[in-house]
C-alpha cells in the first residue's frame, strides 16, 4: 500500500509503541497560527456569568459533570484550572485567583467544526487525511473532542496515567489521539510520558459515561472484560516524549500515557482531537460522556 505522509518504518513504530511523535508535521508559521489562536481565545475569555466549571481529572478525586460541560459537544467552552479558583463558601461564591486568561485548564470541546482556524489544520487538512489513511486503523474516522489545553505556568496539574479509550469508548475501541504541541514541550512544563507498547496488553474493562442519576459522571465496568491487574504507573520502561512545537504526537486509544504538572513558568499551550471509528459496525453509544448533537454529529474525515 502506497503511503502519503508516514514511512514503513514510523508505521511499524505506531504499532510496536502505540505512540509516534512526527517533529515539523506543522511549520513554524502554521503552529504560530494556531498557538496565536489559542491566546486570543483564551484573552477573550469573559467570567462574567461563567459557572466557574473546573476541568478536574482522578488525581482530584473525581472529574466534573455539570451541564455546561456535558453539553459542551457542539460548542466552544472554557473549562478552569481547579488550582485558579477560591472554593466557594456559604457567604463567598468562587472567584479566580489569577487573571482570566491564566485561570484555563481547556477550551473545548468541537474547535474543529467551530472555529475557522483549527477546522482549516483538522478536518481541512490534506496531511490529516493522509495521515488518518496511512494508519489503517479507521474506515471512516469520525473527529470530536477537538480542545486547547493550556497546562499553566506553576498551576497547571498533573494527569494521572490512563488511555483515552476509557473516555471516548466505542465497542470495539477505537479511539485515536492527535496532539499537537502548540507550544516547545519539555518535562519542566509537562510534556507526556508514554508507556510504550502497553497498548498491546492494556484491556478497556471501564469507561467514562454520564451517571445514570442524570447527575455528573462516573465510570462503569464494560461487560465481560476482566480488568488488568497491573500498576501501569509503576512499570518499567515509561518515556518521556519531550518536542518542539509543531510536532503532532499520533496516541493510541489504548495505549497508557500521563504528564506531569506545570511547575515552571513557562506555559504549555496543545491543540488536540480524537477520532473515532465510524463505519465497520462500530457502536458509539448514548452512555458516553461526550455526545453529538442532531445539529452537529460528529464530523467525518473522509
Amino acid at each position: 500500500m502506497a503511503l502519503n505522509i508516514l514511512t514503513p518504518s514510523q508505521v511499524q513504530q505506531w504499532k510496536e509503541d502505540g505512540y509516534l511523535l512526527l517533529p515539523n508535521f506543522f511549520s513554524p508559521e502554521e503552529s504560530e497560527e494556531m498557538l496565536d489562536e489559542a491566546k486570543r481565545l483564551c484573552d477573550e475569555f469573559d467570567v462574567t456569568d461563567h459557572p466557574m466549571t473546573t476541568f478536574k481529572t482522578q488525581a482530584d478525586g473525581e472529574h466534573v459533570g455539570d451541564d455546561y460541560f456535558l453539553s459542551s459537544g457542539d460548542k466552544i467552552r472554557y473549562f478552569l484550572e481547579p488550582s485558579s479558583l477560591a472554593t466557594a463558601t456559604p457567604s463567598e461564591p468562587s472567584k479566580l485567583l489569577v487573571e482570566p486568561a491564566k485561570s484555563i485548564n481547556k477550551i473545548g470541546h468541537a474547535l474543529a467544526p467551530l472555529n475557522p482556524i483549527y477546522k482549516k489544520y483538522t478536518l481541512d487538512n490534506p496531511k490529516i487525511v493522509g495521515l488518518a489513511k496511512d494508519l489503517g486503523e479507521q474506515e471512516s474516522p469520525r473527529v470530536l473532542q477537538s480542545m486547547i489545553i493550556c497546562k499553566q505556568p506553576r498551576i497547571g496539574g498533573i494527569v494521572p496515567c490512563h488511555n483515552d479509550s476509557t473516555f471516548l469508548y466505542t465497542d470495539p475501541p477505537s479511539a485515536i489521539g492527535c496532539w499537537i504541541a502548540l507550544e516547545d514541550c519539555t518535562p519542566s512544563n509537562g510534556c507526556l510520558s508514554f508507556l510504550p507498547g502497553s497498548h498491546k496488553a492494556a484491556r478497556i474493562a471501564s469507561r467514562f459515561v454520564r451517571d445514570p442519576s442524570g447527575k455528573g459522571t462516573t465510570f462503569t465496568d464494560v461487560p465481560g472484560i476482566e480488568k488488568n491487574q497491573e500498576n501501569w504507573d509503576e512499570m518499567e520502561g515509561w518515556k518521556e516524549a519531550s518536542c518542539p512545537a509543531g510536532t503532532l504526537v499520533l496516541i493510541h486509544g489504548s495505549v497508557m500515557h500521563k504528564s506531569p504538572p506545570n511547575k515552571s513558568d513557562k506555559s504549555r499551550l496543545i491543540y488536540t482531537f480524537h477520532m473515532i471509528e465510524g463505519g465497520n459496525g462500530t457502536i458509539y453509544d448514548e452512555k458516553n460522556w461526550l455526545q453529538p448533537t442532531e445539529e452537529m454529529p460528529f464530523p467525518a474525515l473522509f
